[in-house]
């Protein structure tokens, strides 16, 4: 096994016969880091070990983004990561999509949410599509953001914990982004609060039960009445 440079997405580690591993994509010959951190090579597999908490696409990942700006042909997307996801405009008006005809600010504005898919990586900028059922444009609901390293926390069961606790709709994105919906102030800043709660923690002991106590409602109430004392 060899650890070898420092890389940064779009970065060509090697050439040759090597086999792309976690965070590596293969592009021809080429092996292409899709995230920050060093790379490292073991039985003919190029990997690299990421050193942020930037989210890495991944093909088929479920992601949250914001419309950041767009050209003839695209919208550029922020999800999160060290590049911005690329939704093409003929994903939206369909192949008989023309630049001189269609104006992509009819569809999708800057500040507009989506739900999307991740579908391809290239070589860097991965491309994303809200062609799909439930993708496309968030049209409400508290958008918030924690790192992606603690979205494998937010397992079903703790989903519907906060879920049975508060009637808010959760929608998570596996790029840090998550929009809660709820007609309750109260439970919505409920929900908010445990899902900013699991961002901050770095490991998955007792979460659950974490949870379930935070949102017990004499809990809730001793520690609100904390707060409005400070």
């Amino acid at each position: 096994m060899s650890q070898n440079q420092f890389v940064l997405p779009g970065d060509v580690i090697a050439t040759g016969d090597s086999r792309p591993d976690q965070n590596v994509i293969l592009d021809g010959d080429k092996l292409i880091s899709t995230a920050v951190g060093f790379s490292e090579t073991k039985d003919n597999f190029v990997s690299v070990i990421p050193v942020t908490g930037f989210y890495t696409p991944n093909p088929d990942d479920l992601v949250i983004g914001k419309i950041i700006s767009h050209n003839a042909l695209s919208w550029e997307v922020d999800i999160n990561s060290y590049y911005p996801g690329i939704l093409l405009a003929s994903d939206v008006f369909g192949k008989d999509y023309s630049p001189s005809r269609d104006d992509l600010s009819l569809k999708l504005n800057t500040g507009d949410v989506v739900l999307a898919r991740v579908t391809n990586m290239g070589s860097r900028d991965p491309l994303i599509t809200i062609a799909g059922e439930s993708l496309g444009r968030v049209d409400s609901g508290e958008l918030i953001k924690i790192s992606s390293s603690a979205v494998p926390y937010l397992t079903n069961s703790v989903i519907q914990t906060i879920k049975e606790s508060t009637n808010a709709n959760i929608t998570v994105g596996q790029n840090g982004l998550i929009v809660l919906k709820c007609d309750n102030s109260t439970c919505l800043t409920k929900a908010i609060k445990s899902i900013k709660m699991i961002g901050m923690m770095r490991n998955n002991d007792s979460i659950e039960e974490k949870i379930k106590n935070f949102l017990d409602e004499d809990n809730w109430k001793n520690e609100n009445l904390k707060n409005d004392m400070y």
